[in-house]
């Protein structure tokens, strides 16, 4: 009976894990929030030194400029950010 009880029970919702950046224009100076879902948007990239993944962001302003901003970050095994890169833009802290 035990096993039909953990099998009906209910269950903890799964919690999503985000990392979120804010970025600045650098042509109309507009901040922009984006958004990387560490289950969904990272990528694998092998290297010598073990796995890295990686993820690509292209952020469009909604001012009048619609300068394209592209983020790129490393994240370790772990799921941790080592490294972060702006083009178009600079990172808000």
């Amino acid at each position: 009976m035990d096993f039909l009880k953990k099998l009906f029970a209910p269950r903890e919702p799964y919690k999503k894990e985000y990392y979120t950046f804010t970025v600045k224009c650098k042509r109309c100076g507009e901040t922009i929030t984006g958004r990387i879902d560490i289950d969904n948007d990272l990528s694998v990239e092998y290297e010598a030194d073990g796995d890295v993944f990686y993820a690509r962001k292209v952020l469009i302003g909604e001012n009048k400029c619609f300068q394209r901003i592209e983020a790129n970050f490393k994240f370790n095994a772990d799921r941790k950010m080592i490294e972060q890169e702006v083009i178009g833009g600079e990172f808000v802290e």
